[in-house]
């Protein structure tokens, strides 16, 4: 069958010639062919030269997605098996992996690979297949994953938002091999946390605020702490062995809270000193502001609030009065992570 091709809209061809991956409904003139989701097209610009080669996404408006700019690579295993090894080589690189044995290994499009997320904890890998040519590879991608990295067990966590506007549904489940503990150990810079990997938010940790938890460490020293939207405490924690004399931690969650008692328990100990309020952070806080409760750091990691464009002035509002109400609560010279 000859290839399915997406001719552009004359002037919409600039940000693929600057290797930007995504192309948007609005961009395209015509669509040749009848390409169905997670299919490789042919992508051209108004005159009919060739631009890059792209998953095609039929119900998001992101309608593709570029695998390769270069006319003479072939969307195939190979290519895949390519991207993953340069990947895993990057990330053997970076300075500072000694510390932990939980990472995100590839990065989706900052990896060439739109749509896909791997992170490994400890023996395990948790996958996220986010878009419809991701999901198109799944099986091809994860054969390569076991014969590099040879995992105990892949779990996938496609359970997330941007599905639903690909038009797929949630997949949840083993990959490969063992079923993951319902809890896994995991350690960071000395720290050790357990991670849910099966039901915990994102693919159970947020490994990208490392950086983070380090520089809170740095700042935490003999202060009174507030870390709101704990979730399952990794600030906290990075707080108390940073040198915080108290520690107030706010999460909605029974669940997380559960998870975040452990996890306080698993690295201080009879040291810890703090307390763990369960409800919700916009209403702990003005009830602090209304008792003229303070504090020497507080911490704000909040959710996301916008979910589409129509959504931001409420989520605009939602983040000024966070911050705003967690400023009211600084004593003097106190510090706010936001």
């Amino acid at each position: 069958m000859a290839e399915a091709k997406l001719v552009l809209k004359k002037g919409r061809e600039r940000s693929l010639k600057r290797h930007h991956p995504w192309i948007f409904s609005g961009a395209i003139q015509r669509v040749e062919g009848d390409p169905g989701p997670g299919d490789t097209v042919q992508v051209l610009d108004a005159w009919g030269n060739p631009l890059a080669k792209a998953s095609y996404s039929p119900k998001s408006e992101i309608r593709a997605r570029a695998w390769t700019f270069h006319e003479e690579e072939r969307v195939d295993s190979e290519l895949f098996k390519r991207r993953i090894k340069a990947a895993l080589r990057l990330r053997e690189g970076m300075p500072g992996l000694k510390k932990t044995n939980a990472l995100r290994l590839i990065y989706s499009e900052s990896d060439g690979l739109p749509g896909l997320i791997v992170d490994r904890y400890g023996e395990f890998l948790v996958c996220q297949f986010l878009s419809a040519g991701a999901e198109r590879w799944k099986k091809e991608i994860v054969g390569h994953l076991v014969a590099m990295l040879s995992p105990l067990g892949i779990y996938e966590r496609s359970d997330a938002p941007p599905r639903k506007k690909e038009g797929l549904g949630p997949e949840v489940g083993v990959l490969f091999g063992k079923v993951p503990p319902d809890l896994i150990e995991i350690q960071e810079d000395g720290a050790r946390f357990l991670v849910d990997l099966k039901g915990g938010q994102k693919t159970g940790f947020y490994l990208d605020q490392r950086a983070n938890r380090r520089l809170v460490a740095l700042f935490s020293e003999g202060k009174e702490v507030l870390n709101c939207f704990s979730y399952t405490g990794g600030f906290s924690v990075f707080s108390m062995l940073g040198g915080a004399r108290y520690v107030t931690d706010i999460e909605i969650s029974g669940a997380n809270i559960k998870i975040l008692r452990e996890n306080l328990r698993l690295n201080l100990g009879e040291t810890y000193t703090g307390e763990i309020i369960k409800g919700d952070v916009f209403r702990v806080l003005r009830t602090f502001r209304d008792q003229a409760r303070s504090f020497d750091l507080v911490i704000l990691d909040p959710p996301k609030f916008a979910e589409s464009r129509r959504s931001i002035p409420r989520a605009t509002r939602g983040y000024k009065d966070i911050n705003l109400l967690a400023m009211k609560l600084l004593r003097p010279g106190g510090l706010l992570f936001t």
